[in-house]
């Protein structure tokens, strides 16, 4: 338990405390292409494409990606404006086949970068133009900060999760940042420089393909750089149906991942001397917050048996440390970033929300997700 809590504790100490390093300077502006993928997303494809249109040049390219579609996406794309093509291929699902295939389109007439946009996202202004320029200077994977809203009227668990979600996707790529070191891909809002995306194995049907493609990335000596001046934001489905698929999803993957990618990343990065490979490994072993909130808890209570039964105060007082550093990081992520999201005293049932997700990470030891599955949305 030691090396994920003191992992997240350092990357949220960083962040907390502000200084160090920046994102780096924005360049020229490239030829850009935008690519969003989108399956059945007739309903909110149009906001989608409002967020981005202003943000093109006459030279730029926005392409829709109509995967394996049975509603009226690709017509109500085509007629915002966007430049759609229809992909057709029910036995190969998920977005990294929907991306392979708008490469392949675009490797006629290749642009410098290339934007990746999800179809149920809101792009802030000005965030593509930062993202394209850091891209072409940097000569780099760039991600946005990426962040997930509750939507009206959202109940305490979906508050919960938006916290979370604010302490993996912003808060702790922001101490990376800090130490100069690489950020995990988070499947919207980011920007590949043309020789890198054009060169990655992206036909995939996994389920966290862009968690699994920053890995690759950084292997390649191209790790992506976290830029959170650039932001895109997402609401939780409004369903229970939705949010329940939509954690299976992203957990089970992250999980994944973990338990396949991690031990050759460490070997990896020992064997090359590669610090942002170790910085990859090292990010990677913190697993979601609430199951970390649960292994740290259930180890606490061993050795507190432990303790009992063999009068020995030393696991104990190590388990009690790890513990403290555990909760020191969460409270300092509520108090810098969580306050605008939920209050303390609703804080204090983030227990409560680690103890309802035990099926979830159970079901991953017998019945793992491994087909993407669209969330539903209302």
């Amino acid at each position: 338990m030691l090396l994920p809590v003191a992992v997240l504790f350092i990357e949220v100490l960083l962040a907390v405390t502000g200084g160090g390093r920046h994102s780096g300077k924005a360049g020229a502006r490239g030829r850009l292409a935008i690519v969003v993928p989108a399956h059945n997303e007739a309903s909110m494809i149009e906001a989608t494409l409002r967020s981005i249109l202003p943000e093109l040049s006459a030279a730029d390219r926005l392409i829709v990606v109509a995967d394996n579609c049975s509603d009226e996406t690709a017509v109500i794309a085509a007629a915002s404006g966007a430049e759609t093509i229809v992909r057709t291929d029910p036995m190969r699902r998920g977005k990294g086949y929907a991306l392979d295939f708008a490469i392949r389109h675009l490797a006629r007439a290749a642009p410098d970068v290339i934007i990746v946009i999800d179809a149920d996202c809101q792009v802030a202004p000005g965030s593509i133009d930062l993202l394209v320029r850091v891209c072409m200077h940097s000569g780099r994977p760039v991600q946005a900060l990426y962040l997930m809203q509750s939507p009206p009227n959202a109940g305490l668990m979906t508050r919960i999760s938006e916290f979370a979600w604010a302490v993996k996707n912003q808060i702790r790529p922001l101490g990376s940042r800090r130490l100069g070191l690489s950020c995990q891909l988070m499947g919207t809002g980011m920007a590949f420089p043309w020789v890198c995306i054009s060169a990655a194995n992206l036909a995939s049907g996994h389920i966290v393909e862009d968690l699994k493609l920053g890995l690759e990335l950084t292997r390649a000596g191209t790790p992506p750089l976290f830029f959170p001046e650039a932001l895109v934001t997402s609401t939780f489905p409004a369903s229970n149906e939705g949010i329940r698929s939509q954690r299976v999803r992203w957990e089970h993957g992250h999980l994944g991942v973990i338990t396949s990618e991690l031990p050759r990343l460490y070997v990896d990065a020992f064997a090359t001397r590669d610090v942002q490979l170790l910085a990859a490994a090292l990010d990677l072993s913190v697993p979601p917050l609430a199951l970390l909130a649960l292994l740290v808890t259930a180890v606490w209570c061993a050795s507190l048996l432990f303790y009992f039964l063999a009068h020995c105060a030393m696991p104990l007082a190590l388990v009690s440390i790890v513990a403290i550093l555990f909760l020191v990081s969460v409270l300092m992520s509520w108090a810098s970033y969580g306050r605008r999201i939920i209050s303390l005293g609703s804080l204090v049932f983030a227990a409560v929300y680690a103890f309802w997700k035990i099926p979830l990470y159970a079901r991953f030891l017998v019945a793992r997700q491994v087909n993407w599955i669209r969330s539903k949305r209302d």
